[in-house]
């Protein structure tokens, strides 16, 4: 078989080298790789001449093992999830190359229940701006309350703690930053361009939160146990009554918002100033409902 099925042209290492905007030596040396691979690829010299595979080679049998080609179908699945099912094709074609019988047998779903249109099309122009390597605008609503207009330099899409990111070098900071997805609003894709180096280098030192903790010691009721086990990765107890406690850090900036999200369900154990803090929240909060 002929790389011209692959190409559209009957290509010898010159003109490979060229099409694919490489050395000649490296044209020579993926081919050298393939065959140290165990794919039978060879070149030949003069009229006719171009490179090529054995007739009798099939690629089901002689490339990859049943384990390979069911993680290769289990990456596709999982990039399926942020495609929005762009990948359906390419898995249905996966399965029937490889004779899977139950190619589609893992699920990996980003997205809400309440099918947040308005999110799906955020990430996707992110996304494109991203392979594009356009510049976005749009206005952002930080942690602390504020609300600034960004222009950044997107490059690679996050998922972390059950919510999407998009990091890039923010122009505003002239720095690198993440930017929490559901934060943005009003997102522009710019004309301008951009280069830059690739981030993978740097999003193991940007992830470092930057923000004070507490270490807090909770009280739960019985009726807020699903919530406990499904957001706390701390280890639970319970009392003889069936109360939960879990011991944990929480940021000072959300700190009271997010016990208060539990209603009744929590009490604030430790620290004695949570406590006393919380004593105060409640008292201001309960002055707003007396008419």
């Amino acid at each position: 078989m002929c790389i011209t099925c692959w190409t559209g042209v009957k290509p010898r290492p010159p003109e490979l080298a060229e099409r694919l905007e490489v050395s000649v030596r490296t044209i020579y040396r993926d081919l050298d790789a393939l065959g140290a691979a165990g794919i039978p690829i060879y070149a030949t010299q003069g009229k006719g001449g171009g490179i090529f595979l054995l007739p009798e080679f099939v690629l089901d049998k002689s490339l990859l093992t049943l384990q390979e080609k069911g993680q290769i179908l289990m990456a596709v699945q999982g990039l399926a999830a942020a495609e929005t099912g762009q990948t359906e094709g390419l898995l249905t074609k996966l399965g029937g190359l490889f004779r899977a019988q139950n190619a589609s047998w893992i699920e990996v779903d980003f997205s809400d229940w309440h099918k947040n249109t308005a999110g799906t099309d955020v990430f996707n122009q992110i996304k494109d701006a991203i392979f594009s390597r356009r510049r976005i605008k749009f206005a952002y609503f930080s942690g602390e309350g504020g609300r600034t207009i960004r222009t950044a330099e997107p490059l690679k899409l996050v998922f972390k703690s059950k919510d999407w990111y998009v990091y890039g070098f923010c122009l505003l900071r002239n720095d690198f930053r993440f930017f929490k997805l559901t934060r943005i609003k009003n997102l522009e894709i710019l004309p301008e361009t951009f280069e830059r180096k690739k981030a993978e280098t740097l999003v193991p030192k940007a992830m470092v939160p930057n923000e004070q903790t507490l270490t807090v010691k909770l009280k739960f009721s019985p009726a807020a146990a699903f919530r406990v086990y499904d957001e706390f990765t701390d280890a639970v107890t319970k009392d003889a009554q069936g109360n939960l406690y879990v011991t944990t850090e929480l940021s000072e900036k959300t700190l009271y918002s997010y016990i208060l999200s539990f209603g009744d369900t929590a009490e604030s154990v430790e620290p004695a100033e949570l406590r006393h803090g919380m004593k105060e929240k409640l008292a201001r909060m309960a002055e707003k409902y007396k008419t």
